[in-house]
């Protein structure tokens, strides 16, 4: 093959002129044109490709992220729907096996573990320290060891085996504090907080100038059975999920001995109250209601807003005394203690049949307070 099929060129030499002559000529100027690195300008230089090197331009790369961004975007709510789930599953899972500790309980006992032990022999007592309704299941919960090691005729405040314990069981795997301890301080135990309250009934807990206990399923010295339970045991809570680190007023009140029927006035209520803690349900062992109970006065997840000590507002609970304090000599206990839930909408419970249901949080407030009474002779729609 000649030169000149090798080359061609349409344009100008430098010296303006085209290219002519023979076909050896122009190849010979091409030539050199390639030694020196000269060209033309539409002329291409020999041995070099400008084909474009692969890769991304930046418009490219800014769309592939954008397609990332909204993909992960579409994924996440899906990814946390489905954690939220487990978390209900495995909620709704602690309070099966408390209530299946519960019947086991009565099964070995031959009555319903009460809420506390409190000695109406004394007039005047400090803090009562008796075992709750957790404590006493400890055998019946896969915690036969740390069972044997305490003392349940003693009180929990310093007894050591349970130091710094946390039982998973305890707690709601969509508790936001679980991970926080308690420290009473003077040197009692320290302690987690528990996501599940007991049925202490709707309004009424206890009266130790009587022995009167409420219309629930627990209160203090009691030995009930679930011959007891009149309205059946598939019409009667038994445990329901609370928060932890729960604001609350106490020993002062109540205004009147009426079960407040308005958010207002419960409001009103809890003002009464005449010692602020912001510990609700941190003291798993204790046997009092703002501990380790909840009452039906208010459907689940009701706010009743309170302006705390320290001017911010804050959705409380009520117990206007401490059951156990001051023995006979103490005042009757009566209490809000609103059942809540970190789940959107609900609060999952458990009936006294070992059915667990997932309740919402709109449910009819009569219906509610009829599930708090264990012989209240209501009758119950579905809920």
């Amino acid at each position: 093959m000649t030169n000149a099929k090798r080359y061609s060129c349409h344009t100008r030499a430098t010296t303006g002129r085209p290219f002519g002559g023979s076909a050896d000529g122009r190849a010979t100027v091409h030539a050199e044109a390639c030694r020196t690195g000269a060209h033309c300008r539409r002329w291409r230089p020999c041995g070099r490709s400008r084909r474009r090197k692969p890769g991304f331009t930046l418009i490219e790369l800014l769309v592939v992220i954008a397609i990332i961004a909204i993909l992960i975007a579409l994924l996440l709510p899906a990814v946390q729907q489905a954690r939220e789930a487990a978390r209900r599953t495995q909620c709704k899972n602690n309070l099966k096996q408390l209530a299946l500790a519960v019947h086991n309980y009565m099964d070995t006992n031959k009555y319903l573990p009460p809420s506390a032990t409190v000695d109406l022999s004394v007039t005047v007592t400090g803090n009562n320290g008796s075992w709750g309704v957790h404590g006493r299941l400890l055998n019946f919960l896969e915690q036969d060891n740390l069972f044997n090691i305490v003392d349940l005729n003693v009180a929990w405040d310093f007894q050591t085996p349970i130091d710094g314990l946390r039982i998973p069981l305890f707690q709601c795997p969509s508790e936001i504090k679980a991970d926080e301890a308690r420290d009473p301080g003077g040197g009692k135990v320290t302690l987690y907080a528990t996501n599940y309250g007991f049925n202490f009934g709707t309004w009424f807990v206890f009266d130790p100038a009587t022995g009167r206990g409420g219309r629930g399923a627990f209160f203090p010295n009691a030995s009930l059975t679930f011959a007891d339970f009149l309205d059946g045991t598939s019409n009667t809570l038994l445990v329901s999920e609370v928060k932890a680190w729960q604001p609350y007023m106490r020993n002062g009140g109540p205004p009147n001995t009426v079960m407040p029927q308005t958010v207002a006035d419960a409001a009103t209520v809890i003002m009464s109250g005449a010692q602020y803690k912001n510990t609700g349900h941190t003291e798993w062992p204790d046997g009092r209601v703002h501990h380790t109970g909840f009452t039906t006065t208010f459907p689940p997840n009701t706010q009743i807003l309170i302006t705390a000590p320290n001017g911010t507002m804050v959705d409380a609970d009520y117990n206007s005394w401490q059951e156990g304090k001051n023995g006979r000599a103490g005042n009757p206990s009566y209490a809000i203690i609103t059942t809540r839930s970190w789940h959107p909408g609900i609060v999952n419970a458990a009936l006294a049949d070992g059915s667990v249901r997932s309740v919402g949080e709109n449910i009819d407030i009569n219906v509610w307070r009829a599930l708090g009474t264990r012989d209240g002779g209501e009758a119950i729609s579905e809920f």
